[in-house]
């Protein structure tokens, strides 16, 4: 049976601003390469847009015309938001139909949001900078929260979201409205009785210097946000050992020349760090985890996250997908690639999704040790020093010696809500277990 030919459909066309991960909600238009009134033809870059992880640039879908640019550069447009008016010579029939049903979609959602009840907000007689918890009930459901870290939504903002369900409940009505109008407490400060005893955050004016200013890109921006709520999410401990790298260190320089002829890869450390770090990980899959709520999932996947510098100095973290089923020739080939794509700015949505745990190779600046933030909504990451010579008393055949070795610090930053005292320490000394135990007659 032939398949059927789709229609062809000229005229307008709306274009809309692409999914480009699982988790973004929004990208921000960098530059507009078509003006309005220019004509282009299919496959030629009509814009360039960015989120917080890549950027990507937006092909046309036919032959046309640019009819009308609906935001300007630097503009933050929502997924699925028309970003222009096209109009085309010949696109898909069930193209366009795909792209009026998401518009109509969009449209009735909106149309539902007006038409939502606005809250009744708590009076106050204190000034706009204060307010009063108008939700006492101070149960989140997951959806809530979900939402509220998309938005970068802390806990203490969610309780002062005027609330509309049962008993007193926050609704995703109430927090998407409130987000509609431009997060009035964000900024705020709670009401509250005066307690002799509580600790209270003086107000300083700090004399912040005259210099040059720069102000923060798009991606940095992020960044801070999800640093910020990392830590205010989490309860952060760091649990430290020291690992002899002396095996591995005289194992790679004696390969790598012979690694790279053989399979056309560079051997660096990384490799040999991912994969120590996933069979650690397999060991103790509980460090494999996320906190949804009150609930604690463990991910069947192990996927490895290597925080990786970008050109502007903004960091990246590109994933070594499951790693713990691929070999030292294939985990470094991952490597290389992707560290590749971050020199270049090249890096898609799918090679920054979906990472289990993390690690931060900080001894490539010369650092002996660091103290990491958590990589969202991870509950564990590992800072891995400088691999440093030092004089070291081991025990030999004749007893105990002082020898030159090849030492190096690692740090285990946790989530201590789901992650105790125990399970972080084993799983760090672990690791470093598998340094110190590495094969130094391990074939390449």
């Amino acid at each position: 049976m032939k398949d059927k030919k789709v229609p062809a459909f000229a005229g307008i066309f709306e274009l809309k601003m692409p999914k480009m991960g699982e988790s973004i909600t929004e990208g921000t238009i960098i530059n507009w390469l078509i003006s309005e009134g220019d004509s282009f033809e299919e496959g030629d870059i009509i814009l360039e847009v960015a989120t917080d992880k890549v950027d990507n640039e937006v092909p046309a879908p036919s032959a046309g015309t640019l009819v009308k640019a609906m935001f300007q550069a630097k503009d933050v447009v929502p997924v699925g938001e028309v970003m222009a008016i096209l109009e085309v010579s010949e696109v898909k029939k069930s193209k366009v139909q795909n792209e009026l049903k998401a518009a109509s979609s969009s449209a009735n959602e909106n149309k539902a949001k007006l038409n939502r009840p606005k809250p009744v907000q708590q009076p106050s007689n204190s000034s706009s900078t204060s307010f009063s918890t108008s939700n006492s009930n101070t149960f989140f459901s997951p959806l809530i929260i979900k939402i509220a870290k998309e938005h970068h939504i802390s806990f203490e903002e969610l309780a002062r979201i005027p609330a509309t369900g049962n008993e007193g409940r926050l609704r995703k009505s109430d927090v998407f409205q409130y987000i509609d109008e431009g997060r009035p407490y964000k900024f705020a400060q709670p009401v509250a009785e005066k307690d002799p005893t509580a600790y209270r955050i003086p107000q300083l004016n700090f004399d912040k210097g005259k210099g040059k200013v720069i102000e923060m890109d798009r991606m940095r921006q992020m960044i801070a946000d999800h640093m910020v709520y990392s830590k205010h999410t989490s309860p952060h401990v760091t649990a430290y050992v020291e690992a002899d790298m002396t095996n591995m260190v005289n194992w790679r320089n004696a390969n790598k020349v012979a690694f790279q002829e053989k399979h056309g890869e560079r051997l660096t450390f990384t490799p040999l760090f991912v994969e120590a770090v996933a069979k650690a990980v397999k060991d103790f899959p509980n460090i494999n985890a996320s906190v949804d709520g009150n609930n604690i999932i463990v991910k069947e996947d192990i996927n490895i996250g290597m925080a990786t510098a970008l050109p502007s100095g903004n960091l990246i973290v590109p994933v070594v997908k499951n790693a713990d089923t691929k070999d030292l020739k294939t985990i470094a080939a991952n490597v290389n690639e992707l560290a590749g794509k971050a020199r270049e700015n090249k890096l898609a949505g799918d090679d920054i999704k979906g990472s289990t745990f993390t690690i931060s190779n900080v001894g490539t600046f010369g650092s002996v040790m660091g103290t990491p933030i958590i990589n969202q909504p991870e509950v564990a990451i590992l800072a891995l020093g400088i691999i440093k010579k030092r004089p070291e008393v081991i025990t030999t055949e004749k007893g105990d010696e002082i020898a030159i070795r090849s030492m190096m610090y690692l740090s285990l930053s946790f989530d201590h809500r789901v992650v105790d005292g125990f399970l972080g320490g084993s799983f760090v000394r672990r690791v470093a277990d598998y340094f110190e135990q590495f094969d130094i007659n391990r074939e390449i």
